[in-house]
């Protein structure tokens, strides 16, 4: 699959559980802040977007676990976006670095709200358009 976005990382010590290996719930931190990089480099500031009345809220995440990290693993989270609806929906790719196993894949919808209503967001569509997957 071709990707619009990737950011490299290296597992901190910390991330870790008893077994030695990531915690689950530290997959999404790594996945938020690959989507979060993503926007900054498609001119896209959450907090601006927060000061004009629009926050962009995770409504529903979806992760299949395939192969554990582990401490000072060096790894890739890669992404897509394709727009559904009123839904922008990021398809992403967590491997491990060099053999590019993959850790995780992980589908993440999201949606805004402006002024407390679920709407779409025109101008986040217009900065959004050339980075949507296009239909084959």
């Amino acid at each position: 699959m071709k990707y619009v976005h990737e950011l490299k990382l290296k597992v901190r010590d910390y991330e870790c559980d008893l077994q030695g290996i990531v915690n689950n719930a530290n997959y999404q931190h790594y996945l938020e802040h690959a989507r979060h990089e993503f926007l900054l480099q498609a001119g896209i500031s959450f907090a601006q977007l927060h000061q004009e009345g629009t926050d962009a809220v995770v409504a529903r995440l979806n992760m299949q676990f395939k192969t554990p990290l582990t401490s000072q693993d060096e790894y890739v989270c890669r992404l897509n976006i394709k727009k559904d609806g009123i839904k922008y929906v990021f398809l992403q790719d967590i491997f491990r670095l060099p053999d590019e196993k993959l850790c995780v894949r992980a589908q993440v919808d999201t949606v805004c709200i402006t002024n407390g209503k679920l709407q779409t967001t025109t101008p986040l569509d217009h900065l959004l358009e050339p980075y949507f997957m296009k239909e084959e």
